[in-house]
């Protein structure tokens, strides 16, 4: 057994122990450990800021893009987000020990479904350093132990949060192993991660595709996951061509390095000139490159705000998540051929429509087979924050168990209780 491995299967050994003495815990103790991580994030802002800037010089070095930058990237302000974002999970009702169901069958047995930590969670993930935190607060709110492996981008970020949270855990007198990081890059501690179904209950990667993927072929516990985030928006026919521009246009630019970032906008025929005027002109203006397929890539042509600032899309764009200013531009003629581009191309992550006819809509709605859906909003809103969650542990595009934005809820399961008087079964 090398080192790493002993180190790792230490960590669960340790976690497993720590998830015993949570499910002893009450709500209230849970929640003043929650609240001193959030006082333990702010305390160690200095520390946490001065190392991001060597996680953000390190990644400008590596050529890294701006979009990814600003993901790695913390200020005084995300710090102070992250922190207030851990005390909103601390007010939201905890569903640990909620009754699901209570029935007595002719027996006379007392069955009762009552929801419960899953015990231990490993999560796996890249880049962005607030997911240490919004990660730890969910578990430790839940009544699970977490084990946190974060990517070598964010390496000093990530120790650095670990600490801060550690020592609220201390103050709160709540297990410190309770959350535990891997303090290393090696991807030897992934596989050693993955092979540790004795004490990891369930394993949640986020990130790219290759790590997901590594994941999933590897793991031999359950593996909540979501592989791309190909979000597409379909411009109808009767769509609010100002709405439009300003949904597409923030769905695309606000962060252009996330998950829920929009990658392929799909318009209809009829409204492609006034579009491509429109929203078109936006999107290059604030620096995006639009990947365009034939028909879309003829009409900017013809555009002289456009003319010779876009590019024609190569069949591949319309399955990339380019995480970044980049956005491909399909033409249809009709939500069929949009409703089919979505199932053959998306990710079942955020898709949405863009339409003042509400019977166009509410097909819509039904029938695109994603993880989130909507109608004249940008798919940015997919977020356990804006969701109403207080944070996310991640976007699930399973189907079983989580789907969409995992936050408390889906970090239990549930087990049956059953109270008699004596009873045997003939």
């Amino acid at each position: 057994m090398s080192a790493l491995q002993e180190t790792i299967l230490n960590y669960g050994k340790k976690a497993r122990a720590a998830a015993r003495a949570l499910a002893r815990s009450s709500s209230s103790q849970r929640n003043a450990g929650v609240l001193a991580m959030a006082d333990a994030i702010e305390a160690a802002e200095g520390e946490i800021l001065a190392a991001n800037a060597l996680d953000v010089a390190a990644g400008g070095e590596k050529g890294l893009s701006a979009a990814m930058l600003d993901r790695l990237t913390l200020t005084h302000s995300r710090v102070a987000g992250m922190a207030q974002g851990v005390r909103e999970v601390a007010a939201l009702p905890d569903p640990v020990g909620e009754v699901i169901r209570r029935w007595t069958p002719p027996n006379g047995l007392e069955i009762t479904k009552i929801r419960v930590p899953i015990g231990v969670v490993g999560i796996i993930y890249e880049s962005r350093p607030n997911v240490t935190s919004d990660a730890a607060v969910l578990c430790l709110k839940t009544g699970n132990a977490t084990i946190l492996r974060g990517g070598s981008e964010s390496i000093h970020s990530n120790v650095a949060i670990a600490a801060a949270l550690s020592k609220g855990l201390d103050a709160a007198g709540l297990p410190a192993e309770a959350i535990q990081l891997v303090p290393v890059t090696d991807r030897e501690a992934v596989s050693h991660l993955c092979a540790m179904d004795k004490y990891l209950d369930v394993i949640v990667p986020r990130g790219g595709k290759g790590l997901i993927e590594t994941v999933v072929s590897q793991a031999r516990m359950p593996v909540i996951k979501h592989y791309d985030g190909i979000c597409i928006l379909y411009v109808d026919a009767a769509a609010d061509l100002e709405m439009a521009r300003a949904i597409v246009v923030n769905a695309k630019c606000q962060r252009p390095g996330v998950c829920n970032a929009v990658e392929t906008v799909l318009v209809h025929r009829d409204v492609l000139e006034k579009f491509m005027q429109s929203t078109g002109t936006a999107l290059v203006e604030k620096g995006v490159e639009l990947r365009c397929d034939a028909e879309s890539f003829a009409e900017a042509s013809r555009l002289e705000s456009l003319s010779g600032k876009t590019v024609l899309a190569e069949a591949r764009d319309f399955d990339t998540e380019f995480l970044d200013l980049v956005l491909a531009v399909r033409v249809v003629v009709g939500l069929e051929e949009a409703l089919e581009h979505i199932e053959t191309h998306g990710s079942r992550h955020s898709d949405g429509i863009i339409t003042a006819d509400t019977v166009v809509a509410e097909r819509f709605l039904q029938e695109v087979d994603s993880a989130t859906v909507y109608w004249n909003a940008s798919t940015r809103f997919t977020d356990g924050g804006e969701f109403g969650f207080g944070a996310e542990i991640g976007i699930s595009t399973d189907k079983l168990h989580a789907r969409g934005p995992m936050a408390l809820e889906e970090l239990t399961t549930y087990k049956y209780q059953l109270r008699g008087t004596g009873q045997t079964r003939t």
